[in-house]
């Protein structure tokens, strides 16, 4: 006498198994209704959608990284490159030889930003620091310096740094001029930094 299969109590049909198992015979036979028929279409069409993306070869998608500012440069050519993330020391070093290139390149003018990557009144001014170092390009360089690396210790305490943002006005042989106060409001530091480059002014020719 042969046996009949037994079908289990509860019969689940995954959008894979019709892809994976076609021809499975302990698969269940139970015919769903029309509205749990269409319910398991969608399921394997969105299957096979993700599927198909995860095997794409498209660039777009496996070049998708976090966005992390590096600051081994001037701030004009950071948006220019895709940044890297870097770990805190190195980006202390790379902030440090930013500073270095902008002393040594004799412009008029130096802007060290001292900036936290907690702040986010610091975050909201990037583009306009961006903005304000391309149109003034020709005599001054802005670098950024994280208050909350230890590699910028020194000078913390030789700037007196207590608050961010802070801008120091460095002048050509890297003597400190000027610093922004206390900042209030994103119009206020915006005010503060407009002030200290007025007060260093263009050079003559």
């Amino acid at each position: 006498m042969d046996s009949i299969p037994k079908q289990p109590l509860f019969c689940l049909k995954w959008p894979w198994d019709v892809h994976y198992n076609p021809k499975n015979p302990n698969m269940c036979n139970f015919e769903a209704p029309w509205l749990f028929k269409s319910l398991q279409n969608l399921g394997s069409i969105a299957f096979n959608l993700l599927n198909s993306v995860s095997k794409s070869s498209n660039p777009w998608i496996k070049t998708i990284k976090p966005f992390q500012l590096d600051t081994g440069t001037s701030l004009n050519t950071v948006s220019k490159s895709a940044k890297t993330v870097l770990t805190p020391g190195e980006q202390g070093e790379a902030e440090h030889r930013a500073l270095a290139s902008a002393l040594a390149s004799s412009k008029e003018a130096t802007v060290i930003e001292f900036y936290s990557p907690k702040c986010r009144l610091c975050n909201s001014l990037l583009d306009f620091v961006l903005e304000v170092e391309g149109r003034n390009s020709e005599w001054l360089n802005i670098v950024m310096a994280d208050a909350e690396n230890e590699k910028w210790l020194p000078e913390l305490l030789h700037y007196d740094i207590r608050y961010v943002p802070c801008f120091i006005l460095l002048d050509k042989y890297g003597r400190a001029i000027a610093k922004t106060g206390v900042p209030s409001s994103r119009l206020h530091v915006i005010a503060g930094l407009t002030h200290l480059l007025k007060m260093k002014g263009r050079p003559k020719k």
